[in-house]
């Protein structure tokens, strides 16, 4: 293998590192958020990124008073509360993103599930200007 292919995997496999670690940060970054403000966190995380989506799946974390509420018939209303919750938390949520990614985000999106308990972030990022756009044979029409 010559020295200029080796050069190149290695810096894949550093781009790699990298880029693990910015989800992994995201993850707990996020996390430290939900705790933070919420008074409680997930118990598991995990950060998906793919071309300008970032996917943060949240699993865990209802409070007792939530889990009540649910038992008792009334889920409706705690995720209606988790979404205005989400709302205020969406410039914190970003930032973190932006800053780990060292990527303008353009949109934030948040969804709660409870039995299985599930929080979903989704984060639209500006292009990045060092990727060449997508074809219109690669972009799914409406």
């Amino acid at each position: 293998m010559s020295d200029q292919h080796v050069a190149t995997a290695v810096g894949r496999d550093d781009h790699r590192s990298d880029h693990g670690t910015a989800m992994a940060a995201i993850s707990r970054r996020i996390v430290g958020l939900l705790k933070e403000y919420y008074g409680k966190g997930p118990t598991k995380a995990r950060t998906y990124h793919s071309g300008d989506l970032v996917v943060v799946v949240l699993a865990g974390g209802y409070t007792q008073a939530e889990r009540t509420l649910i038992e008792q018939g009334r889920g409706k209303t705690v995720l209606e509360v988790r979404a205005e919750f989400q709302d205020v938390m969406g410039p914190r949520f970003k930032q973190v993103v932006s800053e780990e990614l060292r990527r303008d985000v353009v949109a934030f999106m948040s969804a709660a599930h409870h039995d299985p308990d599930y929080n979903v972030e989704l984060f639209i990022l500006a292009p990045d200007e060092d990727v060449p756009a997508a074809s219109e044979a690669d972009q799914a029409s409406p």
